[in-house]
């Protein structure tokens, strides 16, 4: 057994002096063996003095993040600057994109390690990555990507969806897909079945047959907007439905949900509650967004992920998805104490240390023993604020930061 000591944890709700909700904390000693929290003992309580310790100083514990939406394989990170070409549409920034797939291959493994490193500095440990699966590389993007994850296994765990970036119905992009599912690929992905495809229930078709047939779940990028895109989703859950396929999909972006009138995004919240199917959303600036409060209402399943970042698409982002769920509570306002704690769960996969009433829900023995440690006063602060990442843990082990100067264990 070691020892996190004095950590900080929140523990419940408390009324200010004007009246107003605050996140009351306290202070405790984590006991963990085997990657698991096994025993949690009050501050004023001593730990044996024959196990190790490592001292938190009084930092606040919260859940490690998840990354739902990422390109580990398209980043320019390690390489020289540059910006991206001017492009009049989508059709144009495939191309450019297509044009140098085959010089970056190369450097893949390099490129997705500086990424993974970028995004586990801000604490996700789980990182949902879509790979180029294609006819201009084949599969060595793939290759590349499993790589560099291998490297940083101790630290992140991973889902790896195929992703026929430029087209699921053309060429050879089937008999591609599928050697990706063969070789190491967890997911089946696909990308607008009416923009890029030209045939929804074709495209949406052929996606569940590949899904099938390697028993995995999918992840479908879906720009189209509109009603074509909630036709897209509709038929996709019937797709779901005859397969019986539920809580194994998810609809990316999916700003259509957004761009329909109230009554239609109800119904379909209601259709994806109960075929489990997924919101992921990057909380783009240039784009309406799906209806996320709505959606959490109706019991959806909703995470956030930062996207490719530095690449071909776009020179921005920095792989903090703590920033888009900051980024969303400003856009929905979300200012009071209890909201802005709430809104963390939108980035650890629901895990929240209060329920919304205020009531202690985590961590408890047994849990995975992975926190971030952050100086701040509670979760709303981190939302708000969004303070350094001082230290990452994964299953009892620092790996990320420093909880003490010489990163060893105190006695």
């Amino acid at each position: 057994m070691k020892w996190l000591k004095n950590v900080k944890l929140e523990v419940g709700n408390q009324i200010s002096e004007d009246g107003l909700i605050e996140t009351k904390t306290d202070f405790f000693h984590i006991g963990i063996k085997e990657g698991k929290l096994v025993e949690q003992l009050h501050y004023s309580k001593n730990v044996p003095e024959q196990d190790e310790a490592i001292d938190a100083n009084g930092l606040l514990a919260i859940p490690t993040f998840k990354e739902m939406h990422n390109h580990l394989d398209k980043t320019y990170l390690s390489l020289d600057w540059k910006a991206c070409k001017p492009v009049q549409n989508l059709k144009e920034r495939l191309y450019f994109e297509a044009q140098e797939l085959t010089d970056l291959a190369p450097s893949t493994k390099q490129r997705a390690m500086s990424m993974i490193e970028m995004i586990l500095s801000n604490g996700s440990t789980h990182i949902r990555t879509h790979v180029n699966i294609d006819p201009y590389i084949g599969l060595k993007n793939l290759e590349g990507v499993l790589e560099a994850l291998e490297e940083y296994k101790h630290a992140i765990t991973a889902e790896v969806i195929a992703f026929p970036q430029h087209g699921l119905l053309r060429d050879d992009a089937p008999k591609l897909m599928r050697e990706a599912m063969r070789n190491g690929a967890d997911m089946v992905g696909g990308l607008d079945p009416a923009g890029i495809d030209r045939s929804i229930e074709k495209s949406l078709y052929e996606t569940m047959e590949i899904a099938t047939e390697f028993n995995a779940d999918v992840d479908i990028h879906l720009h189209d907007g509109g009603h074509v895109g909630l036709y897209t989703i509709d038929k996709w859950m019937d797709f779901v439905e005859e397969a019986n396929w539920q809580n194994r999909s998810a609809m990316s972006h999916a700003f259509c949900i957004g761009e329909v009138p109230e009554i239609q995004q109800k119904a379909l919240a209601q259709r994806l509650k109960e075929n489990g199917v997924s919101i992921m959303s990057t909380i783009p600036l240039t784009k309406s967004l799906p209806p996320i409060e709505l959606l959490d209402d109706h019991g959806v399943s909703v995470h956030l992920g930062c996207d490719g970042f530095y690449d071909s698409w776009s020179p921005h982002g920095n792989g903090d998805v703590l920033e888009k769920v900051q980024k969303f509570a400003q856009i929905s306002r979300r200012s009071e104490e209890v909201l802005l704690r709430e809104s963390l769960k939108w980035a650890t996969g629901g895990v929240t240390a209060l329920t919304k009433a205020g009531e202690y829900q985590w961590p408890k023995i047994e849990d995975e023993a992975s926190f971030i440690f952050v100086d701040a006063s509670s979760s709303a602060e981190v939302v708000a604020r969004r303070p350094h990442r001082k230290a990452v843990m994964k299953n009892g082990e620092i790996v990320y930061g420093s909880l003490s100067e010489s990163f060893e264990y105190v006695k």
